[in-house]
């Protein structure tokens, strides 16, 4: 083609490209020509140059047209090859390119026919030549000779290709020939080869005949799967010559033929078996059987049949209410070897379920619609696609809403009616669902909306509102119902009001009430709301005398709010008739039913006329008087009250009450207990209830005279050897005048020897004379009057020998153990030199121990020669230790050492059971209370303690029962089985192992009324004329009426009539029952017997293969006492084994309860006899169906899991609110059978989810699946009231449940009324108009009496029903005051005494059963809160066991019957102190190889105020062959560490530290061990240090070393005393960068000389020592004054004044010689004379091998403190060696308060030291210029230690300073702890 060339500049040359390039091509040998093309382009075009090449070998024939063609003429086989065509670009740099294509020349085959030796060509007829026997094989071919290229070949048969690759008899040789095995006649046919290639085809053919051939089955049957109904056919094609015959079997029978044909079964002409239809049982093996004259051949194949898949549960219509789930099942039926699956489609379209959440499927099929609306209406098919067929199924879904709001509703007043309203409305669009009514509201003065009709007709459009209130506007509004539930309400209607009309009732709950004796209180509540008729504007209040002709007087109150009115000025004591009445705008209401009402009580005004009083005797006073008249005693005389008093005591009188008598004119009254010749003024007085009337004019009456008293204080003095002087003091109770006195006196036991003088009444003494010396004597002394000689005092006294106070007895012994007594044998004291007057017995009464509180429990008086006595009046069973103390003249002996524990005998309870009640319980029972026995009461074991109750009817009928309750701390039985309404009295005895106690009072008790057990009897009716009829019956017996008979109700047809029982009204009926009934309910004739329910919760707690143990509970509905049960004997034990099972078998398990009324119902279990059991599998997931959604319950459903071999026992049930609910319980016990389920107690219109939970023996399964979520139906009532509850006074007010108020509650109506034996008041109405109130409180009830109450809830609507009613006992009420002075001391450690009053008795309201103590510790009361229970009406508890020395709260509270009264304010308390705890923690510092410093903390629990502290540390193993225990006392509560320098290197030491209060507590113990620690990474040694001296300071020098594991944080120097002291730390924080440290010699002792090391610290310790230096002493340069010259100049001069001062002295003393004698002869200087000094340092020497030092704070020893002017003497011991020597080599001391200093060799103890010392600074003194060293002696030391006198007034005591802190050095000459109480020795 031509190309258009590429003109483009020079410039830019193009690179070659090949546009046409040649292709590859296939030529036939011997063709013309052939012709290759190659196009390219470049630029420049004109230096574009093509090169052909042939197999990479240029080429240059046949290229033309600018070499753009290749022309090769007459290809042949060699002309065949790759040629390619390269595009080049000549003088250019740019690369050519290639391209090339295949030239491939090709032969077409020859033509060769078939020759005789491959395949022999026939003729028309076959030739013999191709004939084959059957069975044989055949080859035919080769096909023509290959051509070039290879030619493909081809077969065929009768014109059809053969497949070679598909025919396994067929096979294709290399040379193209076709093998053919297994000839069959069907092989007979012509065929033909074809051979092609590119050059061409050549073809050849032959014929091939197959005469006769065996029967062969080319296609047998298959295994094949067909649906039930459906058509199969088994194939059996077969080939043979002749043609085979064809027999089809299944099993031995023949199913068909060529002469068999069975139904169903068809033999094809293929030979094929065609069964239609097929059927279940035609499943089976089938065999094809082929015969013909050369054989047989068979085969065979199984048929499966398939069930057919159909929907046998299609889906139904539904119509659901919108917002629920709607649920359309589908269920199927297939083969279980068939897959099935599910196609919903709505309105002919699939449902997207995975688009839409809504909407789910199950496994089963079925379709979940959840929160339906209206576009889900439709219909929904099911299609069920399978291999064993397709079904499907249609159902019609409608989804019903809310019905629409009624439009325009229209309120009017009506024209023809008063008090109606006209509302007229349109129909709404009723939600798809019929309408079945209307909801009418109504709002009355704009209050909340109220149910006005609750169903009006669904067809109507108006409606009339009668019975309104006048004066009140409404408004309206309606709403329409259909199935679904409630729509949405109109718009409310204009308001409409009606006019105002006079209150048409009368106030309600009018009381009257007295008030004072003048005055009378007035109550009432407004009239009903719907009866004031208008805005209430006052009331008017009318009274006047009852039973008197006289007016009204009225009373206006203008204030509608007030409700009470207080009548004054009325008449005392006088009975008033009043009536209350209340206005409005419109006029007055209705006035009230009558109230009447007394005036109180007044006092007397005048008192007891013509009173005498005179005296009876010398203790009683007669009293005579007349009664008042009545008309001045204003109220009832409730008796008379006879006073007498003594002179100027008015405020101690003595009254008597006496009771009035009205027989008599004259009352006569005594008033006895008065003191003897004494003068009372009397007076008598008339009371009635309000109090007291005058007293009569006081009489002056002086009672008798009687003799005396003893004479008081009875002594001895002036006692010589034959005389003694005798005094004595009148007596306390003189009982008349004095006469004289009598004084005699005897020889001990020798009465005649008896003197005896009378003396003066003025004479108090007497000496008497005549006396034998050394003679013991019994002086006796009476006072006398009138009446003769008084009491004798008498004392046994020895003459010369002046009386002692006595010694206390010994040898106490203890003999006959009774209950309440014993015998001690006793050995007397010492006398005291007189006779013993009295014997005290004091005993620990309960708890014995060292602490405890004695008690004097005996007295034995004027028995001297007692040597044993009788201790009566004991506690049985109580554990006693005695001691004895002995009384004479002089007064009471010391104690005597305590006797042994013993424990009186057991004996039978002293007292009954205290406030014994009885209350009604029920019909049949009786409650029945008492108080405890104390436990000081039972008298004997505790264990043995219980109660036997007595009862029996109080008409002497029927038999004496009793029941024993064995819990000795029972309150309360309820004594069951007993006859309704029926009087018992009851009594209570405590008893124990010994016997029984005392019976209590009689208390009486009647059972509640019960219907009548029986109808009336010998009822007829006698027809009197054509439309009555007379009924006549007898009274119901009176054992059968079980209360009090109202009445009868005669129920003629049906219909029931109430009458009274005096009269009778007849009503129309053929038929007639007769009954009666009580205040209860009514009864029929005939009443079942009420037997006892099912046990409950039958388990089976241990199951065996051969035994089970079977527990269970009592019945829910027990309907009486429990007897027993059929496998128990008792109905206490509710258990049974049950032996001889068989293993791995099922028992049915029956029980029953029985109680007098018969056996009651049976509850049944199943067990298995396996010890193979599980907990239970979850049941499946609940459902609940759409048609079983209620407003307030659900059916729910499920299925039982695996019981796990032990059978379920019950399930349990959980609801769940939703959305934000929790899961609740609603029920645990639904019958283990079951599995469905009411579910109930729900709210309406509510959604919620449910799950279920099985129980069996073993234990709970897990919950089921949720259940889908349902919403309950709409619904409401109006509820019950919860019942009031108590105290009866106050019921407490607990409205209904919200859902079942049905409105806006308005208030409570409470009614009450007294429950009397012999009848029937009716109910008192007391309204409460506050919905939001409480309680209420009901007043002027009669006290002690039984009283009846229900309770009732209204709204707008109206009044709902009443409770159930409730019997309260009024009188019962707890008390209202806590106890009284509440006082807490404490008596011990571990004890609190607690002391009280009882509440004020206004308060107690009934008898103080006992109290509540409630303690706890002050700063801990939510951890530490106890209570003790005291059963008693003590006024005192002790609390024991407490914490020491810690601060209690006490709170009181009473108790009675009712309950518990109000707590006391809490009273503080604090026990003493006590042991404290240990130490909290002890930590170590500053450890180096000898020392430590120990610290610790406070003990948690301190129990008291810390005294100090005690230390004792030791080493863990011996040090040197010795164990040394130190200890160490720290006196003070700090500081709290200590400094321990006295270690052992390397060493472990163990620690024990406790705290002290009064004594000391546990200790705490911790290990240490000292260094050094360069093991444990501290640094290593220093090298020895170099020390620089200089005038007044020291220089240290050192290298370092290994510092370690960690880094040096700091360097210590250590010094010690040259002389072997203790080294200590004297400079403590050097820094780490310095090896060197100067100090001032300031700070080390002058004259001592100092070793020094230094120590190396890092963060792992105080590192080793360096060796110690070269000693340096610390002596500075002596200044002039210093020097020995200076030094003798002053001592002799000194030493001349001094000569001449004892020269003076001298002179001077000569004449003071003898005064001062007293002083000479003294040893030690008085405590007076060592007041100078107080502080000193005592050095205490090495002692033993240890070589260590303590160093202690002690306490002052005045007995070494002299006058500031006086030398100390030195102690007297001549073996004592002084010494003035400096104590340099010692360490300094520490303030400490002993210390005891132990060492043991092993396990021998020793004495050493510890120089241990406190880090402080006390009071800075100038140290001493030396100490006495014989104080290092330490036997010398305690010596002095031991004499501690106190000082008598120390001038400048040394003061103590407490702050603490560490100086630079211990070695410091100021820095020593002094010793107090110690002065210097100069």
């Amino acid at each position: 083609p031509d190309l258009s060339p590429d003109v483009g500049g020079p410039a830019d040359p193009i690179a070659p490209t090949i546009i046409i390039p040649p292709k590859n091509t296939s030529v036939v040998a011997g063709t013309s020509e052939v012709t290759m093309e190659c196009v390219a382009n470049a630029r420049p075009l004109i230096k574009l140059y093509i090169i052909w090449k042939k197999d990479g070998v240029p080429l240059s024939a046949g290229i033309s047209d600018y070499n753009r063609r290749l022309t090769i003429p007459s290809p042949t086989g060699s002309d065949a090859g790759y040629y390619e065509c390269e595009a080049v670009l000549r003088s250019s740099s740019v690369p050519s390119v290639v391209r090339g294509a295949y030239l491939s020349t090709h032969r077409e085959p020859p033509h060769t026919p078939f020759t005789d030796s491959q395949a022999q060509p026939l003729p028309d007829h076959p030739s013999e030549v191709g004939r084959r026997e059957p069975g044989g094989g055949l080859t035919v071919g080769p096909c023509p000779p290959p051509g070039v290229p290879p030619p493909s070949i081809t077969w065929y048969k009768d014109a059809a290709v053969v497949e070679v690759e598909r025919l396994n008899r067929f096979r294709q040789r290399g040379d193209g020939g076709l093998q053919i095995s297994g000839l069959v006649p069907d092989d007979t046919g012509m065929f033909q080869c074809f051979a092609r290639n590119a050059a061409g085809e050549v073809q050849t053919s032959t014929y091939l005949a197959v005469t006769s051939i065996a029967p062969n089955i080319t296609r047998g049957p298959l295994d094949s799967t067909v649906i039930d109904g459906m058509s199969v056919v088994l194939a059996c094609e077969t080939s043979g010559a002749p043609r085979p015959a064809i027999t089809w079997q299944k099993g031995e029978r023949i199913l068909a033929s060529g002469s068999v044909q069975l139904p169903r079964f068809t033999l094809l002409e293929s030979g094929s078996l065609l069964i239609s239809p097929t059927h279940i049982s035609d499943a089976g093996t089938y065999t094809c059987l082929a015969t013909n004259s050369r054989g047989v051949d068979e085969a065979s194949a199984d048929l499966v049949v398939w069930a057919r898949t159909r929907i046998t549960k299609p889906p139904q219509d539904q119509s659901v209410i919108k917002g629920t789930q709607a649920s359309m099942v589908c269920g199927v039926t297939h083969d279980p070897r068939v897959t099935v699956r599910y196609v919903w489609e709505k309105d002919g379209t699939a449902l997207g379920m995975e688009s839409n959440p809504r909407i789910r499927l199950d496994k089963n099929g079925s379709l979940h619609i959840s929160q339906t609306w209206s576009g889900d209406i439709g219909t929904y098919t099911c299609r069920v696609l399978s291999a064993g067929g397709n079904d499907s199924r249609s159902a019609h879904l409608r989804v019903r809403q809310l019905p629409h709001a009624p439009e325009h509703p229209v309120a009017t007043l009506s024209t023809t009616e008063r008090r109606a309203i006209n509302l007229t409305w349109a129909k709404p669009f009723d939600g798809n669902s019929p309408l079945l009514r209307y909801l009418l509201e109504m709002s009355e003065n704009n209050a909340p909306w109220t149910v006005l009709l609750a169903s009006v007709d669904p067809e109507a459009t108006s409606v009339m509102v009668k019975g309104l209130v006048p004066a009140r506007s409404y408004q309206f509004r309606l709403c329409a119902v259909n199935d679904v539930g409630k729509g949405q309400f109109s718009k409310d209607t204009e308001r409409v009001s009606l006019p105002e009309e006079p209150p048409t009732a009368p106030p309600q709950n009018v009381i009257a009430s007295g008030r004072t004796n003048q005055s009378i209180m007035i109550q009432w509540q407004p009239p009903p709301e719907s009866h004031q008729n208008g805005l209430l504007k006052g009331y008017i209040i009318r009274y006047c005398l009852a039973g008197l002709p006289v007016g009204y007087q009225f009373k206006n109150i203008t204030d509608a709010d007030v409700n009470n009115l207080l009548l004054e000025d009325l008449i005392i004591w006088t009975n008033y008739e009043i009536e209350v009445a209340a206005y409005n705008s419109a006029g007055l209401g209705v006035y009230s039913s009558k109230v009447t009402e007394w005036t109180l009580q007044g006092v007397p005004t005048v008192p007891p006329g013509n009173v005498h009083a005179e005296a009876t005797n010398s203790t009683t006073i007669r009293f005579t008087w007349n009664a008042p008249s009545p008309q001045f005693i204003n109220g009832i005389n409730q008796g008379y009250k006879l006073i007498a008093w003594e002179p100027e005591q008015e405020e101690e009188v003595t009254m008597v009450t006496a009771r009035p008598n009205f027989q008599d004119s004259i009352h006569v009254g005594f008033v006895s207990g008065l003191k003897k010749f004494t003068e009372y003024f009397t007076s008598v007085l008339c009371f009635t209830t309000p109090g007291d009337g005058p007293r009569s004019t006081p009489q002056l009456v002086r009672t008798h005279e009687d003799v005396p008293g003893p004479v008081g204080h009875l002594s001895f003095s002036e006692i010589l050897d034959t005389s003694l002087k005798v005094s004595w003091q009148e007596p306390g109770e003189k009982n008349g005048i004095l006469t004289g006195y009598r004084i005699s006196w005897e020889e001990y036991n020798r009465t005649n020897t008896r003197v005896t003088h009378y003396l003066p009444n003025v004479t108090l003494e007497y000496r008497v004379t005549g006396l034998t010396a050394l003679t013991t004597y019994t002086i006796e002394v009476a006072a006398m009057t009138a009446k003769g000689q008084g009491q004798v005092s008498a004392s046994t006294i020895s003459s010369g020998v002046p009386p002692e106070l006595p010694g206390a007895p010994t040898n106490l012994g203890i003999s006959n153990i009774g209950p309440r007594s014993v015998t001690l044998q006793f050995r007397p004291g010492y006398d005291g030199k007189t006779s013993i007057s009295r014997w005290l017995v004091e005993a620990q009464v309960g708890v014995v121990g060292e602490g405890e509180e004695w008690l004097l429990v005996h007295q034995l008086t004027n028995e001297p020669d007692a040597r044993s006595m009788e201790v009566p009046e004991l506690n049985p069973f109580t554990y006693y230790s005695f001691r004895m103390r002995q009384v004479n003249i002089v007064g009471t002996s010391p104690p005597s050492q305590p006797s042994r524990k013993i424990q009186t005998l057991q004996a039978p309870p002293d007292m009954a059971p205290a406030n014994v009640t009885l209350r009604t319980a029920s019909e049949t029972s009786l409650w029945l209370r008492w108080m405890p026995l104390p436990e000081m009461e039972y008298n004997g074991n505790p264990e043995s303690v219980g109660y036997k109750i007595k009862y029996s009817r109080a008409d002497g009928h029927g038999k004496t029962l009793s029941h024993v309750v064995q819990d000795r701390v029972e309150r309360e039985y309820t004594i069951e089985d007993l006859e309704e309404w029926t009087e018992y009295r009851v009594q209570v005895q405590a008893f124990n192992a010994i016997g029984s106690g005392p019976w209590s009072q009689t208390v009486m008790g009647r059972t509640r009324e019960s219907v009548p057990s029986s109808g009336p009897t010998n009822v007829s009716a006698l027809a009197t004329t054509s439309s009555s009829m007379l009924v006549r019956w007898n009274e119901i017996p009176e054992a059968d009426r079980n209360g009090l008979v109202l009445g009868y109700k005669v129920s003629p047809g049906g219909k029931v009539t109430c009458f009274p029982s005096q009269g009778a009204r007849q009503r129309v009926g053929a038929r007639l029952r007769l009954l009666g009934w009580t205040p209860r309910r009514s009864q029929h004739l005939a009443p079942s017997p009420p037997i006892p329910g099912p046990p409950m919760g039958i388990l089976f707690p241990e199951v065996r293969t051969t035994s089970v143990r079977l527990i269970w509970q009592p019945p829910a509905a027990p309907n009486g006492i429990i007897l027993g049960k059929p496998l128990l004997p008792s109905p206490v034990a509710r258990q049974y084994t049950a032996t001889g099972l068989k293993p791995e078998s099922v028992y049915l398990f029956r029980i029953t309860a029985q109680t007098r009324k018969g056996w009651g119902e049976a509850a049944e279990a199943l067990v298995v006899t396996t010890e193979k059991r599980d907990r239970p599998q979850p049941p499946s997931k609940p459902v609940v169906q759409q048609e079983d959604v209620k407003a307030r319950s659900v059916l729910l459903s499920w299925e039982p899991g695996s019981d796990g071999l032990s059978p379920v026992r019950y399930y349990t049930v959980q609801t769940r609110e939703l959305p934000g609910g929790r899961w609740a319980l609603h029920s645990a016990s639904v019958s283990h059978n079951a599995s469905a389920f009411v579910v109930d107690r729900l709210k309406p219109f509510t959604s919620y989810k449910f799950r279920v939970k099985a129980t069996n023996d073993i234990g709970d399964s897990e919950f089921s699946e949720e259940s889908e979520p349902l919403t309950t139906l709409q619904a409401g009532h109006l509820g019950v009231p919860a019942p009031p509850h108590h105290p009866p006074l106050l019921p407490s007010l607990q409205p209904p449940a919200e859902d079942k108020i049905n409105g806006i509650l308005l208030g409570f109506r409470i009614r009450y009324r007294e429950l009397l034996y012999e009848g029937l008041r009716g109910f008192t109405l007391r309204g409460i108009n506050n919905p939001g109130a409480k309680w209420a409180e009901l007043t002027y009830l009669n006290k002690h009496r039984r009283y009846e109450i229900r309770m009732s809830v209204y709204n707008a609507v109206g009044e709902g029903p009443s409770s159930p009613p409730q019997e309260v006992f009024v009188g019962e009420a707890v008390p209202t005051a806590a106890p009284r002075n509440v006082a807490v001391h404490g008596a011990t450690a571990t004890q609190l005494d607690v002391t009280w009053e009882p509440p004020p008795l206004e308060n107690q309201n009934g008898d103080i059963q006992g109290y509540k103590i409630y303690f706890w510790e002050a700063q801990r009361r939510n951890v530490t809160e106890r209570v003790k229970t005291l059963f008693l009406a003590e006024n005192s508890v002790k609390l024991k066991n407490l914490t020491g020395y810690t601060a209690y709260m006490v709170s009181v509270a009473a108790f009675n019957a009712a309950g518990d009264g109000p707590r006391s304010t809490p009273t503080r308390g604090q026990t003493q102190q006590a042991a404290p705890s240990a130490p909290s923690s002890v930590r170590f510092s500053e450890l180096t190889t000898t020392s430590v410093n120990v610290s610790w903390e406070a003990p948690q629990f301190p129990n008291g105020v810390l005294e100090g502290y005690r230390l004792v540390y030791e080493p863990c193993t011996p040090v040197d062959g010795v164990s040394k225990i130190v200890t160490v006392d720290v006196k003070g509560s700090s500081p709290l560490w200590l400094k321990v320098k006295d270690l052992a290197e390397g060493m472990t030491y163990r620690f024990r530290i406790r705290a002290k209060t009064f004594t000391y507590g546990p200790e705490i113990e911790a290990n240490v061990t000292t260094g050094p620690g360069e093991g444990r990474g501290a640094p290593g040694g220093r090298g020895v240090p170099i020390i620089v001296r200089y005038s007044s300071a020291i220089a240290i020098h050192w290298s370092s070393g290994d510092p370690g594991k960690g880094p040096i944080t700091r360097y210590v120097i250590e010094a010690r005393p040259s002389d072997e002291g203790l080294w200590d730390i004297l400079i403590k924080d050097i820094p780490k960068e310095v090896t060197s440290y100067t100090f001032s010699m300031d700070i080390l002792k002058p004259g001592v000389s100092y070793d020094f090391r230094v120590i190396a610290v890092n963060d792992y310790g105080f590192g080793t020592p360096s060796s110690p230096s070269q000693s340096v002493p610390a002596q500075k340069a002596n200044p002039f004054y210093e020097e020995w010259w200076f030094l003798v100049v002053i001592a002799l001069v000194g030493l001349i004044f001094i000569l001449l001062l004892v020269f003076v002295l001298i002179i001077r003393g000569q004449s003071k010689k003898y005064a001062k004698k007293t002083d000479s002869g003294e040893l030690a200087p008085s405590p007076a004379d060592w007041t100078g000094c107080s502080w000193v340092h005592l050095p205490l020497g090495k002692v033993g091998a240890g070589g260590s030092l303590l160093g202690m704070h002690l306490p002052p020893l005045s007995l070494l403190t002299s006058a500031p002017s006086r030398s100390p003497p030195r102690p007297s011991p001549g073996s004592l060696h002084y010494s003035d020597e400096d104590v340099t080599k010692y360490n300094d001391l520490i303030p400490a308060e002993s210390s005891s200093l132990t060492e043991k060799p092993s396990e021998i103890s020793d004495s050493q030291g510890s120089d241990s010392e406190y880090e402080a600074d006390p009071t800075h003194q100038k140290a001493h210029s030396f100490v006495n060293h014989y104080i290092s002696d330490p036997t010398y030391y305690n010596s002095w230690r031991r004499r501690t006198p106190t000082p008598q007034n120390p001038p400048n005591p040394p003061s103590q300073q407490s702050t603490l802190y560490r100086p630079p050095s211990s070695l410091t000459p100021g820095s020593r702890a002094p010793i107090a109480g110690f002065s210097s020795f100069v």
